[in-house]
């Protein structure tokens, strides 16, 4: 219970955190509030960050959920940096939607901002690409071991894959700039954990898929 109160607290820290700094870190021109560009509804801007947002509450689900299934200290300490990071990004997310006094939910399908809506991106609750399926998630859940380590890192390179997917989508499509430079950033640490995600598996003697 004390380990598990240690996790909870830092990733509300590190969400307090992120939440604080919302004011300045949306204005596009780093110059404080007077910069401030507040985009439309439907924007690629609002879709990325309402998504991505959702995307991320995985994310740091399935790290809690492994994180009591193994003792492995490397897949222990991966799930806790990808719990923070994710915890933290999606306290900037919905904290810029605060800000921009958009709605946290839309009325059009996930993806939509990407041109994607209606299309079959996923089942069984994965409402986005790379989401784990309420099945996956039951499974994971119930694992020990090794196998929820294998199953974990299969999950998240997935997810990982999909959320560098939204990312680039938008590097390309968003316009508020410090929106853009945090999916950059998305793009290249979740790059960097797929390349590490690929070799733990590896060293399991597991593949990717």
């Amino acid at each position: 219970m004390r380990r598990t109160t240690g996790w909870l607290v830092s990733v509300a820290a590190a969400v307090a955190v992120a939440s604080g700094a919302v004011t300045y870190a949306v204005a596009d021109g780093d110059g404080g509030p007077a910069d401030l560009k507040v985009p439309a509804a439907e924007s690629a801007d609002a879709g990325f960050a309402r998504d991505m947002a959702v995307h991320h509450q995985q994310a740091v689900e399935m790290s809690f959920i492994v994180r009591d299934r193994t003792r492995d200290e490397e897949v222990r300490r991966l799930a806790y940096d990808i719990a923070q990071t994710q915890a933290n990004q999606r306290g900037m997310l919905l904290g810029w939607l605060d800000l921009w006094e958009l709605p946290k939910v839309s009325q059009k399908p996930p993806m939509a901002w990407m041109g994607m809506a209606g299309a079959p991106v996923g089942e069984d609750g994965a409402l986005m690409p790379g989401m784990a399926t309420n099945t996956q998630l039951t499974a994971l859940g119930k694992a020990r071991g090794r196998q929820a380590e294998i199953m974990y890192l299969r999950l998240m390179t997935a997810h990982h894959k999909g959320g560098v997917h939204m990312a680039e989508g938008c590097v390309k499509r968003c316009v508020v700039g410090a929106e853009k430079r945090l999916a950059r950033g998305m793009v290249a640490s979740q790059e960097s954990e797929i390349e590490l995600m690929t070799g733990m598996l590896k060293d399991r003697g597991a593949s990717v898929s």
